[in-house]
């Protein structure tokens, strides 16, 4: 997957995947019904093969798309090892990779078999793209702890936020390695805004190194069921932040 994230741009990654089995067969039948284009990538992009998804067998974890009318280019795919894919579905962007591609024959048309992929990257729309929160007077998000956790209420830094989400720094490792779960009536303070109260799952975690040498950690969080008043808060908030960053480029700041 990474060599296609890289090639997407896309530095979070991490914040897009999607792992959910069901998830995945149910995004690949919607392509298919919806009869959307798949681009095929061949080492990167210097070959690309326009396909379809044909079938979607959940029983036997396969993937059944079309092949390309070039023999020849049917071959380089199936012995190009791993494959990427890229496609869309409702404007948002998909991207998946399969380590193997084998040829074989649909309703007497040459056609490709792929494992249902264990992951795939769904990117966002542009409102869910992340702006970086102020460092010097950082915006925190109050997360009410469980017993286990050792209760009470605890203030985490915000690293970035979308309308899909925030990162938080962890630098104490208070919430443990605990991807997938949810926190309820979390409290994140919106300088200009007010209060937006969200539950919070955490989604993935990454350690980081900063420039003097000290450890933190970041924990990429999704909001779950957040209410419209709040989101929109959330929007006000980011349209801010990318005002103020564009008048800095400008020199107006």
């Amino acid at each position: 997957m990474h060599a296609l994230i890289l090639d997407a741009g896309l530095e979070n990654w991490h914040d897009f995947e999607i792992r959910s089995r069901n998830e995945i067969v149910a995004l690949l039948r919607a392509i298919g019904a919806q009869h959307k284009l798949i681009r095929i990538l061949i080492r990167g992009e210097s070959e690309v093969c326009l396909s379809a998804i044909l079938e979607v067998d959940a029983g036997n974890g396969s993937v059944v798309l079309d092949g390309s009318i070039d023999n020849e280019q049917n071959r380089r795919i199936v012995n190009a090892g791993s494959v990427s894919f890229e496609t869309a579905l409702d404007k948002i962007r998909i991207l998946f990779t399969c380590e193997h591609v084998e040829e074989c024959v649909h309703q007497n048309r040459p056609a490709f078999k792929i494992a249902v992929p264990p992951s795939m990257i769904r990117l966002q729309r542009r409102e869910h793209y992340r702006m970086t929160t102020p460092v010097g007077n950082p915006v925190r998000v109050i997360i009410a702890l469980p017993a286990e956790l050792g209760g009470g209420n605890c203030a985490f830094p915000l690293a970035d936020i979308s309308c899909g989400g925030v990162a938080i720094l962890d630098k104490e490792l208070i919430l443990g390695d605990g991807i997938g779960n949810k926190y309820g009536a979390c409290r994140i303070e919106l300088p200009m805004e007010g209060t937006v109260t969200t539950s919070l799952q955490i989604r993935n975690v990454v350690a980081l190194t900063l420039l003097n040498n000290k450890s933190n950690r970041r924990l990429g969080c999704q909001f779950i069921n957040i209410e419209r008043p709040m989101l929109t808060r959330v929007q006000r908030y980011i349209t801010k932040l990318e005002r103020e960053r564009n008048a800095r480029l400008n020199g107006l700041g």
